[in-house]
């Protein structure tokens, strides 16, 4: 499978033009959920850790503060360059989770950080087994906003009639890949609780940052990167407020691969 037909649409042309936004605007995650990872999967400086779609890092660069030895693979040419750039010490591969360019029984962890529903599943839990040694991890990590927030429900409202046909973690369709598989141990998770602080300017790159907006047309993503700071100017919980708290659950997962 190459590589170009493995990545979908919205994902390829919008990570590939919202590059600087996602840097600017992505959180990083929480520390006790990157420590629970760590004690979980074994993290160590004796660690062989493959990162699957990378993007610009943000999950590769805290992987490389446990001192693990890290190889990331990201399909996306633009979003590469920006890794290559900020983390020129750790080699960034390009490739795909349905085709790893790796070699087999190769690494001890596959680390997969806000992506694994773009993934066509079950191809890629197969090339997650054959890269992974017997008996390696696998693990999955997400930064969910809490809708149970007002604002945040209203930035969802605004941005969701615009997704189009692109695969969402919220709908869980991911899972079923892990369902059928015989792969791999059953999924365990963990939640943890997380607030992100940011400015006004970095809340609307967090927006643009999001494959379907950066995909949009100039004038249909300036009108919903302009409803959501108008939202975040007038919302009695964030306006007039130099720094934003963010709410998000960050929710990991994490199972073996079977022998």
């Amino acid at each position: 499978m190459t590589t170009a037909n493995s990545v979908h649409a919205a994902a390829r042309q919008g990570f590939q033009i919202g590059a600087d936004a996602y840097e600017r605007g992505r959180p990083g995650y929480p520390a006790a959920a990157i420590e629970f990872l760590q004690q979980t999967l074994n993290l160590s400086s004796a660690t062989t850790v493959v990162d699957l779609a990378a993007g610009t890092g943000k999950f590769t660069r805290q992987l490389q503060d446990l001192g693990c030895q890290v190889v990331a693979i990201e399909p996306v040419e633009g979003m590469r360059q920006k890794f290559e750039a900020l983390l020129p010490n750790i080699p960034v591969l390009n490739g795909t989770a349905e085709s790893i360019p790796l070699a087999a029984a190769s690494t001890d962890v596959v680390t997969v950080a806000q992506a694994f529903h773009w993934f066509q599943g079950e191809a890629a839990l197969a090339e997650i087994h054959r890269v992974l040694k017997p008996g390696g991890y696998l693990g999955l990590i997400w930064n969910v906003r809490d809708e149970s927030f007002d604002w945040v429900a209203q930035i969802s409202a605004i941005i969701t009639p615009h997704e189009g046909d692109a695969p969402r973690y919220r709908t869980g369709q991911w899972r079923t890949a892990f369902e059928q598989t015989d792969l791999f141990t059953p999924l365990e998770t963990q939640i943890f609780s997380y607030a992100h602080q940011y400015d006004l300017d970095a809340a609307i790159d967090r927006v643009a940052s999001i494959s379907f907006i950066a995909a949009l047309n100039a004038q249909t993503q300036q009108t919903v990167l302009r409803q959501v700071r108008e939202l975040l100017e007038h919302h009695p919980q964030t306006r007039d407020r130099p720094i934003i708290e963010h709410p998000y659950r960050t929710e990991v997962f994490w199972c073996t691969r079977k022998n």
